[in-house]
């Protein structure tokens, strides 16, 4: 028999996409950096000045920014409801309020069925994940069941 503590929430992160684009961010900071650094030395004729140096760091400084803004998305799902943080903003959800939880054919990410045929994607699960996306529906529908359960018992 197992108790309230026994349900574990289910927590997900895109894996692949993470791989990509940690590495792409640290490659985008050192080419900008190395061309800052050797811009002051074109024999192009123009005066690039520190303040264009410090401009050209900051830009792949802020283009690395963008590109890791792809690694932020996170499922936290647990019995009070669900968490979906995208690569802009953070979301809440009950699960009175989730009718189905999907994942389209052909769709990139899954995604929440709410009411009034509206929908809410859910991009920490990522069909490029393959094996892990889909572990992670099987968790995510097992504790929607559960939350079912424990509702119709009460």
């Amino acid at each position: 028999m197992e108790s309230s503590d026994a349900v574990r929430p289910v927590v997900v992160r895109p894996i692949k996409i993470r791989r990509v684009v940690i590495p792409v961010a640290v490659v985008l900071v050192v080419v900008f950096a190395v061309v800052a650094v050797l811009l002051r030395n074109t024999p192009t004729g123009v005066y690039f000045r520190v303040s264009d140096q410090i401009a050209m760091a900051g830009l792949g400084v802020l283009l690395a920014c963008g590109a890791l803004l792809l690694a932020r998305p996170r499922l936290r799902a647990d019995l009070s409801g669900l968490e979906v943080r995208n690569v802009i903003g953070t979301q809440r959800y009950s699960w009175d309020e989730v009718q189905a939880v999907s994942f389209p054919d052909g769709a990139a990410w899954a995604r929440l069925e709410l009411p009034q045929d509206e929908y809410a994607s859910v991009m920490a699960i990522q069909s490029t994940d393959g094996a892990h996306a889909v572990q992670a529906m099987r968790d995510l529908r097992e504790l929607r069941r559960e939350v079912e359960a424990r509702r119709g018992g009460e």
